[in-house]
């Protein structure tokens, strides 16, 4: 569930083949609070909405918390010890968030080995949500008529999705980047092999991009959202060129601070981890559509830049999707690692690496 829209979608595989059985989805962009956060009631009714007139079987879900409810830092600690670890995550760092860790969801993903001058620390993620969000979140799923079965952070299903491509010995090594451009958020995922070093969430997304065009052009939020359509997706001469233009400058503020703060990411993993650099970031989220922020930030990253195309590989038949055979299907990236969650062994999930 997102700030703009909810995606349901069921998958299956056996040894030789992946499918979709089901997918759904609905846009949200004008059931929003005065926040512009979805409301309960809406989404419960989408989501039924969606189970009565797909081909979804059964009631068990896996969802994931959306990435305000998530407080994620990196932390370079002395102690390799689970049980320091632990402590350490539990109360020093839980209470900086705010968080009770009695009370509220602590965890966290060893990162691996790290240099800081000539001494060997451990990079730890730190991942924490309090109880009130995530017993919200169940009690929607369950008023919708689901049964929640898992409850993943958008940061591991991004990466799930994308994790079955890393299985050859030559990428073990291999420094990959994987960066989802959502509503809110920017999440920036650096792995190297199958395992993430480092996670970012970037305060900087569409929703920025839609309220600079609003202000530039003197219009109104849904309007900037539909000129903003128009501008990635025709190819006449509906919008006039000085339009075009104005679109573009409005959102190059958003799209340059989002390209320093990306560039940060790949700055400090360079530092810490002293690896060899990404050769490529692969892109995904609805805003991956945007052409003029993907371009510039190629321009601005100095890296090859691939739009995510999470069903490669997937038989669509039989699916709404099928008949869409143009699109990647980027914004779809972290429905899929959701719905890929338990098909791998226990010591290759990406979860693996939390401390439960």
């Amino acid at each position: 569930m997102g700030h703009t829209s909810i995606r349901m979608i069921q998958l299956a595989h056996s040894d030789d083949n992946a499918r979709v059985i089901a997918a759904d989805e609905t846009r949200l962009s004008a059931n929003a609070d005065d926040n512009g956060q979805i409301t309960p009631e809406f989404a419960v009714s989408a989501i039924k909405e969606m189970l009565a007139r797909g081909n979804f079987r059964g009631k068990d879900v896996v969802s994931s918390l959306s990435n305000d409810s998530l407080k994620i830092k990196s932390l370079r600690l002395d102690t390799t010890d689970h049980g320091q670890i632990e402590q350490l995550m539990r109360k020093d760092i839980a209470s900086q968030f705010g968080l009770d860790a009695d009370r509220d969801e602590i965890r966290y993903m060893v990162a691996g080995n790290v240099y800081q001058g000539d001494e060997i620390k451990n990079e730890v993620i730190f991942f924490g949500a309090d109880r009130e969000s995530l017993a919200q979140h169940i009690s929607l799923l369950e008023e919708a008529g689901l049964k929640p079965v898992g409850i993943d952070a958008v940061p591991c299903a991004l990466f799930r999705c994308f994790r079955g491509s890393l299985r050859r010995q030559e990428d073990q090594q291999l420094v990959s980047v994987f960066i989802e451009v959502g509503d809110l958020f920017t999440t920036v995922i650096i792995s190297r092999g199958q395992q993430i070093s480092f996670v970012k969430q970037i305060p900087v997304a569409g929703r920025h991009l839609n309220q600079q065009v609003a202000s530039k052009l003197n219009v109104a939020y849904d309007e900037a959202i539909v000129l903003r359509s128009k501008l990635r997706n025709d190819s006449s001469e509906s919008i006039d060129m000085q339009t075009r233009q104005a679109i573009v400058d409005a959102m190059s503020h958003v799209i340059e601070e989002l390209a320093k703060e990306i560039s940060l990411c790949f700055k400090y993993y360079a530092v810490t981890f002293r690896g060899n650099r990404p050769s490529e970031a692969v892109f995904a989220g609805p805003e991956a559509y945007e052409s003029t922020l993907i371009d510039t930030l190629k321009e601005r990253l100095d890296i090859e830049v691939k739009i995510a195309q999470p069903f490669r590989g997937f038989d669509l038949t039989g699916t709404n999707l099928a008949s869409d055979k143009d699109r990647c299907f980027c914004e779809w990236a972290v429905a899929v690692g959701l719905g890929v969650k338990g098909w791998e062994p226990p010591d290759d999930e990406c979860q693996n690496h939390e401390r439960n």
